[in-house]
């Protein structure tokens, strides 16, 4: 274990790799005695995978049973450290890869990613976007804006809309967003479409976000992250989606000075030019279709350059809703097996039936069922519930 730990003396590390290792070793100390008992096969010969070992044997080898309760807080920083490490080597790696080595890095890091599911949210909002916010039904403009619900029936949302960037957090942002969609509408529409976007297409749309803010917040400040999260659902193939939480790990990678909750400016000029310096952003559309996929979303996909393990997947709020709908399911003695219990209004369920009754492989006679089904969902339960109910009793 000592020679592991050591090990980064002998690597050639840049100043904010130097930075990560004095904090480890900082910590090291409060643990020593539960990782001296580890046996060591693996050392690595450079930082990042070293990161990534160290942060492993943390998670995975280490006895919690000797782990007193004072020392948990320790070791979290010290995981939240050491992946921090891993994030910015990645991220390192990323301003000088060429478009083949970010498009395997992706795939390679595909299922502890989820990948799929993530390219699924992506799918689905390119394919409403079109629609205005104003009028989309409330869980299709919340899937836009990052804020996953329980009425996101996971019959038709098949991926959390978290990825990339939740803001729940941002009560006044989702306040906004509900009562005056039509002024969110009008920002976005500063960006377009399709082709480059420029320096005044973004002051456009931000002149108008923080008009929202100033008009109707009562003194708030427009923030910056929920900011991002708009434009890069937009222009997924411009904009890097920011949360709090991921704000210094992205600028220690990218080499920039650090941006605050505000730093509109910053986040074009320092974070977004870096990214259009980079060689792998400026490669020409793919032919091949499942390169193609994965290029027309390439900017927000910087976020797979971030550290992720086995568990990153098992977080998302879909996969947790599956889970809970089996759970109930496989429980006899609950009505609610039979029942999401989430009261819909008639617009939002006809909304999430026509999305299923979309599905070819439903029988024909499904569709002269269509007004049952509505009438199903908006009393509470599931559009997937109430179509194989019917499947079962019709054949």
């Amino acid at each position: 274990m000592r020679k592991l730990i050591s090990s980064p003396v002998k690597m050639s590390l840049s100043e904010t790799e130097n930075q990560i290792y004095q904090k480890t070793l900082n910590l090291i100390p409060e643990v020593m005695l539960n990782l001296m008992a580890i046996k060591v096969e693996n050392y690595p010969e450079d930082f990042s995978n070293w990161c990534n070992e160290l942060c492993r044997i943390c998670r995975e080898d280490l006895n919690f049973d000797l782990i007193e309760t004072s020392q948990l807080p320790i070791l979290k920083k010290l995981q939240n450290i050491l992946e921090s490490g891993v994030s910015i080597a990645q991220l390192k790696m990323l301003r000088i890869a060429p478009w083949p080595i970010f498009n395997t890095f992706i795939l390679q890091q595909s299922e502890v990613q989820s990948l799929e599911e993530r390219l699924t949210l992506l799918d689905y909002l390119q394919s409403i976007k079109a629609q205005p916010l104003a009028d989309m039904i409330e869980e299709d403009r919340l899937a836009f804006a990052g804020k996953h619900t329980n009425r996101h029936d996971i019959a038709i949302y098949k991926f959390d809309v978290e990825w990339f960037g939740s803001t729940k957090g941002a009560k006044t942002f989702h306040q906004l967003i509900q009562n005056h969609a039509n002024e969110f509408d009008t920002a976005l529409n500063c960006i377009p479409d399709i082709g480059e976007v420029s320096f005044q297409d973004y002051q456009n749309f931000v002149a108008a976000y923080v008009d929202i803010f100033t008009k109707h917040s009562e003194g708030e400040k427009a923030p910056l992250a929920p900011a991002t999260r708009l434009l890069a659902m937009h222009r997924p193939d411009q904009f890097i989606a920011l949360t709090n939480a991921k704000i210094d790990v992205l600028c220690q990678g990218f080499n920039i000075v650090k941006l605050n909750s505000k730093a509109f400016d910053s986040y074009w000029h320092d974070m977004i030019g870096t990214l259009r310096t980079m060689s792998w952003w400026h490669q020409a559309e793919p032919e091949c279709e499942d390169e193609l996929r994965i290029w027309q979303y390439r900017a927000i996909l910087v976020d797979l350059f971030l550290f992720a393990n086995s568990s990153t997947a098992l977080n998302s709020n879909y996969l947790r809703a599956v889970q809970k709908a089996q759970n109930k399911a496989n429980n006899k003695n609950t009505s609610a097996s039979t029942s999401t219990g989430i009261k819909r209004t008639k617009e939002s369920a006809e909304n999430l039936v026509d999305k299923a009754l979309q599905n070819e492989e439903l029988p024909a006679y499904l569709l002269n069922k269509r007004d049952s089904i509505v009438k199903a969902v908006k009393d509470g339960k599931s559009v997937d519930h109430v179509i194989n109910m019917m499947r079962a009793i019709f054949g």
